[in-house]
């Protein structure tokens, strides 16, 4: 098995990463968020955890319930340096 820090961190990793740093600096729980986004808590918790690959919908949702700008996190994520 590869170490996790062995693993390259993908741009919409990085995108959902930043999203739930958004979340947990606002204090919204997943519920809340789910209901703001119209998503179910269950699919908001697995885009979290990267047991699914969120559609552009899903983080346009996620985005726009969080009133963040998803073009800027796209462009944040995909300029940093890969993990190695």
């Amino acid at each position: 098995m590869v170490p996790k820090k062995d693993i390259p961190r993908s741009a919409s990793l990085e995108v959902v990463r930043l999203l739930r740093k958004e979340r947990i600096r606002r204090e919204i729980s997943l519920n809340r968020l789910a209901e703001k986004a119209g998503l179910s808590r269950s699919m908001v918790s697995y885009v979290e955890r990267g047991m699914r690959n969120p559609t552009l919908d899903t983080l346009l949702r996620i985005a726009g319930a969080l009133n963040v700008d998803l073009w800027r996190l796209i462009k944040r994520a995909s300029n940093r340096p890969r993990v190695k």
